[in-house]
């Protein structure tokens, strides 16, 4: 999610839509190749769900989940498959509720002077996750990660210590499945690390990501990049230099629920190649520009963890606040609009899309290619475009989507990079 949470308003207000149909479109695929399976009888893909998630009290709009099996290390009889765990291109690792795990003995993880070690992911919309880490094999179809760093997020009535203040921030914790409207989150973004070298040994502060806690205080500590959370695909014994996603395109009014292919490797395999789609490499922090509307994102990013497309419009005339749905667009008719990305190998491709009126999304539909919504900035600051365009899942509808991570050959270049 890029630490970038996404945003639920849109389920807590949904009693408020109406029936009527958006009468949006879905977003125009661009030239990718596909690899959607009807069957995944392959060891190296799994199937996505789009759909509301676990949390009936709090549903997920637009998200796509995958399962996990999580396996105490070395045993293939100590496992649990834990379902709807949100596939997020924008963070790294693996993260669980404890809640889900079924009681699977995992060991937490220490620091070199033996205090728990515990991990904080902070997001912009003021939650947190917090929890101990330890170490699992985690398997996905015929791919294992073996041993490696998880985060077990804790759940309210875990004996793990309360997060300190330099976790919280004054935030929220998202440590149950209605808090997180998922059962966890697995981060297969384009970097290996959760954190990398600004957590590990020699320097000086790693920004309130690891904590040691020798009891039930904690303190901010470093952490070696092998003990840190890791990408499960970067440490695959093959098929580990990326993964793509492929999504649907879906109709109009939305849908229920569907289903997709999240396929790991780039060119490892006769059906994951590249095939006609523009590889655009990532800037040092991880970002390309996306130009739209006269203005320019230089910090913008592709996200399957968030629910919507977020971006600030330079004008509020054809993409207003909604009404009830606090921080999305609500256009009096649906818009198609257009965007050009461009990678910082210069490599540009225009983006079609629609943003339909959030307010009017038809039930029972929970998926949809159209709905948008105001990046942090806010709506009401149309003359400070943002720095970012957040392309979520919306964006994955329809195409193939690719992620290269850092530092591995692919057939289109070394990573990172995205692809479309």
């Amino acid at each position: 999610m890029k630490n970038i949470r996404a945003l639920l308003v849109l389920a807590v207000a949904w009693t408020l839509f109406t029936a009527a149909t958006c009468g949006g479109g879905s977003s125009p695929s661009s030239s990718s190749s596909s690899n959607n399976k009807s069957n995944l009888s392959v060891p190296h893909a799994v199937i996505i769900t789009a759909d509301p998630g676990p949390s009936t009290a709090n549903p997920y709009l637009n998200g796509a989940f995958v399962s996990v099996t999580i396996c105490v290390p070395g045993s293939t009889l100590q496992c649990t498959t834990v379902p709807d765990v949100l596939l997020d291109t924008g963070s790294s690792g693996l993260r669980v509720l404890s809640s889900a795990l079924g009681g699977l003995p995992l060991t937490n993880m220490t620091t070199p002077a033996g205090a728990t070690l515990a991990n904080c992911v902070q997001y912009v919309d003021l939650t947190y996750n917090w929890g101990a880490v330890a170490r699992a094999d985690v398997k996905l179809a015929g791919e294992v990660a073996s041993s490696i760093p998880i985060q077990i997020i804790a759940d309210p009535g875990s004996t793990f210590p309360a997060a300190p203040s330099g976790c919280t921030n004054g935030g929220t914790p998202t440590n149950t499945v209605d808090t997180l409207s998922a059962n966890g989150i697995l981060g297969v973004s384009s970097y290996i690390y959760d954190c990398g070298t600004a957590c590990a040994p020699g320097t000086t502060s790693n920004g309130g990501v690891y904590f040691g806690c020798p009891d039930t205080s904690c303190q901010v500590t470093t952490v070696s990049l092998t003990s840190q959370i890791q990408n499960p695909v970067a440490l695959f014994a093959s098929d580990n230099n990326g993964i793509s996603i492929t999504l649907p395109a879906l109709p109009d009014a939305g849908l229920p629920s569907t289903t997709g292919t999240l396929t790991f490797g780039i060119g490892t395999q006769p059906d994951n190649g590249l095939g006609r789609a523009v590889v655009q490499t990532e800037d040092s922090s991880g970002n390309f520009t996306t130009v739209f509307d006269g203005a320019s994102y230089s910090s913008s990013f592709i996200d399957s963890g968030s629910n919507a497309l977020f971006f600030l419009d330079s004008t509020t005339t054809h993409l207003p606040g909604c009404k009830a749905s606090d921080g999305f667009y609500c256009p009096s008719t649906t818009q198609f609009l257009s965007a050009t990305n461009t990678g910082a190998n210069n490599q540009s491709n225009p983006v079609s899309f629609v943003v339909a009126n959030a307010d009017n999304l038809p039930l029972p539909n929970w998926v949809f290619s159209d709905v948008a919504g105001a990046s942090s900035t806010g709506p009401s600051q149309s003359g400070l475009p943002s720095l970012y365009f957040d392309w979520g899942l919306p964006f994955f509808f329809s195409r193939t989507v690719y992620v290269a991570i850092e530092g591995r050959s692919t057939s289109g270049g070394t990573g990172p990079y995205w692809a479309y």
